[in-house]
C-alpha cells in the first residue's frame, strides 16, 4: 500500500528534478508529506521571477531555478556544493523524438548522476517505463542505456517502470463528448495495461525513497485490478458519461502504411523524421500492451505485472464527467 512507510521515514535530503511534470508535482508533494527537505531545479520562465502560483503546488519544497540539461547550471543553482541523500528524477523528453530522448533520457540524467556523485548522494530513484522492456523506438534506448549506466554506478538505485498514465488515455474524452465514436485499432483488445494515476504512482516513487526492500531492483508497476484492453476503457468513458457506447475500428495497416510512408520520406527530407517518429510510437502503443514481457514466451503477462494504489480510470473518468479538468498529456500522446 502507498504511504505504508510514511509514519516511519527517516527524514533525507532529496533533489528533485523533473519536478514540473504532474507525475513530477505529485511526487514532491509525496515526498513533503512524509517530512522529508525537497530541493528541485526547475526553469524560470523567460528569465523572469517565479509568479506565487508557480510556487504553490511546491508548498513545503524549495526552488532552486537553472538547467538541468546544463551541468554548469545543475553544480552551480541546483546543488550548490551541499550534500544531498537521494536524486529522485520525473525527468523525461516530452516528444519521444531522437534528438530530445537522447538529450533528457540519456544525456541529462548520465550529467545528473556525475553531479550526484559529488554530492555525496548514496541512492537514485528513477522514473522510467514499462515500455522499454521490448525497445523499438529512440527513446526506449535512450532510457535503457541511462538505465545501464545507474546500474553500473555502484550508487543504490531504485528503476520504476509504471504502466499506461491516466493522463495517456484522456486523449479521446472530448471527442466522445462531442458525440464522436470511441477510435480502437483492429478489434480493440490487441494490447492491455494497468493504468496508474500520477498520486499513487507518486506515492510509490516516494517508498522507494523509504524503503530499502525497493533499492537496487528494477521495479515494473500498475495500478489496482485488472488489465484493461482499449474497449474496456471506451465502455468505461461511456459509462462514466452517460453515452450509448460506439467504437470506431481502424485497421492496424493504415498505421502500417503512415509509419512506413514517412519513414521514406524522411530519408529524402530530413525534417520529417521527427514525424516519422511520431508515426512509430504511435503504432508501437496501439499493438504493444503496457505490462510485463514474459522473456521465456515473448507474451505480456498481466498477472506478473504488480499493483499499487487505490484511484482507477473508472474513477478518473466519473470525476471528468463531473466537471474535473483532464490531465495534462505529453506531446507525443497517440489520442
Amino acid at each position: 500500500m502507498p504511504g505504508a512507510s510514511a509514519g516511519a521515514a527517516t527524514s533525507r535530503r532529496v533533489f528533485m528534478l523533473g519536478a514540473t511534470g504532474t507525475i513530477g508535482r505529485a511526487t514532491v508533494r509525496a515526498l513533503v508529506a512524509r517530512g522529508h527537505e525537497v530541493v528541485c531545479l526547475v526553469r524560470a520562465r523567460a528569465g523572469a521571477p517565479p509568479a506565487p502560483a508557480a510556487i504553490d503546488p511546491f508548498a513545503g519544497a524549495k526552488l532552486r531555478f537553472g538547467d538541468a540539461l546544463d551541468p554548469a547550471s545543475l553544480a552551480r543553482d541546483g546543488l550548490r556544493g551541499e550534500r544531498f541523500d537521494v536524486v529522485v528524477s520525473c525527468l523525461a523528453s516530452r516528444t519521444g523524438a531522437p534528438r530530445d530522448a537522447w538529450a533528457i533520457d540519456h544525456r541529462a540524467h548520465v550529467q545528473a548522476l556525475a553531479a550526484a556523485r559529488a554530492a555525496g548522494v548514496m541512492h537514485m530513484v528513477l522514473l522510467s517505463a514499462i515500455c522499454v522492456q521490448k525497445p523499438l523506438l529512440a527513446f526506449q534506448h535512450a532510457k535503457l542505456a541511462f538505465e545501464s549506466e545507474l546500474v553500473a554506478s555502484g550508487l543504490d538505485y531504485s528503476i520504476v517502470r509504471p504502466t499506461a498514465y491516466f493522463k495517456s488515455l484522456s486523449g479521446q474524452i472530448e471527442r466522445v463528448q462531442q458525440g464522436k465514436p470511441f477510435l480502437v485499432f483492429g478489434d480493440g483488445r490487441l494490447t492491455a495495461c494497468k493504468p496508474i494515476s500520477d498520486r499513487d504512482l507518486a506515492e510509490y516513487l516516494a517508498d522507494c525513497v523509504d524503503d530499502r526492500a525497493l533499492r537496487n531492483r528494477v521495479l515494473p508497476i500498475g495500478g489496482p485490478g485488472p488489465a484493461i484492453t482499449p474497449c474496456a476503457q471506451g465502455e468505461m468513458l461511456f459509462a462514466a458519461l452517460g453515452k450509448p457506447p460506439r467504437f470506431r475500428h481502424v485497421p492496424v495497416r493504415l498505421l502500417d502504411a503512415l509509419t512506413g510512408t514517412l519513414g521514406a520520406a524522411a530519408r529524402v527530407v530530413p525534417a520529417l523524421a521527427a514525424k516519422a517518429e511520431l508515426a512509430r510510437i504511435g503504432r508501437y502503443y496501439a499493438t504493444e500492451s503496457m505490462l510485463v514481457l514474459d522473456p521465456r514466451t515473448g507474451r505480456y503477462d498481466a498477472e506478473a505485472t504488480p499493483a499499487t494504489g487505490r484511484d482507477t480510470l473508472a474513477e478518473y473518468y466519473a470525476q471528468v464527467a463531473r466537471g474535473a479538468p483532464v490531465a495534462e498529456r505529453a506531446e507525443h500522446a497517440v489520442f
